[in-house]
């Protein structure tokens, strides 16, 4: 059977308008192979969500948990062993190439973590600002007007003092601004910002995430926010999903996520970061073990083995997001309604 046709421009511009949705992904799960032995590494195990027009999701978890592979499976730089995305409610295939993956990428672009290396050290900013424009056939003549407007749009300005500059003439946080003008340059509806503070200094960070908040709303973009940091989640998201071994175990309002976690992942994470009216002291919460190996992973839900609330029915296979209200879902038996009554002595009484 042939696939899909990959989504036109035009239709996912008018599709965009009309559905409320920038993006969806549906069971995205992938799975790396292991050169001559049987399995592979679950990277992203069924992982469903979706990013409102407009909205910032953050997307929460600790390294490896698999929140960098699921924006490269957004991005098309790797290819799903299963699931669906859908881009303005059209489904994007699994596997595209040439003008398809042109026409895609105009509409999806990456921040990536490193400024250093995801910029080309031989080439000028004019250089690095301009190729987008060519290759989704928006340049204008000699370029130079327009890699001048997007710099001064992430305030790297006067524009003439860094056109010309390689990037090792540049700081840190100028040579992020440049990778958000060459996101910008394609004038895309989706932004997947890659932990894009994360190698920045600590004095400059807030002014990126300022810059990318701004940007958002002047261009009405949708974002999705990849970090491991709940405080820099909870300023940039609207709302929050949290990863553990690639499984997605607590999503909601990014208020009600971080000030009141439903999973015990979620709340161990929290209890980890240091307190500020608490001297900088981290609260503590028992945690068992390790986090567990994606070749094997434990039967049921992957947060068992140090789960201080474990229960044998956690075993028993993955738990469902249960509703705990206001739009905020666990992945916990915790919330299962007969779990609570026996926990409470109800049942028999």
């Amino acid at each position: 059977m042939s696939q899909p046709a990959a989504p036109d421009p035009t239709n996912v511009q008018t599709s965009l308008s009309a559905t409320p949705n920038t993006l969806e992904i549906v069971g995205l799960r992938k799975v790396f192979g292991t050169r001559g032995k049987a399995g592979g590494v679950v990277a992203v195990n069924d992982v469903s969500f979706a990013i409102a027009r407009g909205e910032v999701l953050g997307l929460v978890g600790e390294s490896g948990s698999g929140k960098s592979t699921i924006a490269r499976l957004i991005a098309h730089l790797y290819t799903p062993t299963a699931g669906e995305i859908r881009l303005g409610g059209q489904p994007v295939p699994n596997r595209l190439g040439g003008a398809a993956l042109r026409k895609f990428r105009k509409h999806v672009q990456m921040i990536f973590q490193d400024p250093y290396a995801s910029l080309n050290p031989l080439h000028p900013v004019r250089y690095t600002l301009s190729r987008p424009l060519k290759i989704h056939k928006l340049a204008q003549g000699n370029t130079d007007a327009q890699v001048s407007s997007l710099l001064e749009r992430v305030g790297l300005s006067p524009a003439a003092t860094y056109i010309a500059k390689r990037p090792f003439e540049l700081s840190g946080g100028q040579r992020q601004r440049v990778g958000i003008a060459r996101a910008l340059a394609a004038r895309p509806e989706l932004i997947l910002a890659d932990e894009p503070t994360s190698a920045l200094d600590v004095s400059i960070r807030l002014d990126v995430m300022n810059l990318m908040l701004d940007l958002k709303d002047q261009e009405g973009l949708s974002m999705l926010f990849i970090t491991h940091d709940l405080a820099g989640a909870r300023y940039m998201s609207d709302r929050v999903a949290v990863l553990y071994a690639g499984t997605l175990v607590e999503i909601g309002p990014a208020v009600e996520v971080i000030d009141r976690p439903q999973h015990p992942y979620t709340q161990l994470l929290k209890s980890a970061a240091p307190k500020p009216d608490a001297g900088l002291v981290p609260e503590e919460i028992e945690a068992r073990g390790e986090v567990p190996d994606l070749k094997t992973l434990p039967p049921g839900c992957p947060f068992e083995p140090r789960c201080p609330h474990a229960m044998p029915e956690c075993r028993d296979g993955l738990p469902r997001m249960y509703d705990v209200g206001g739009g905020h879902t666990a992945r916990c038996i915790l919330h299962d309604p007969a779990i609570t009554a026996r926990k409470q002595g109800l049942v028999g009484v």
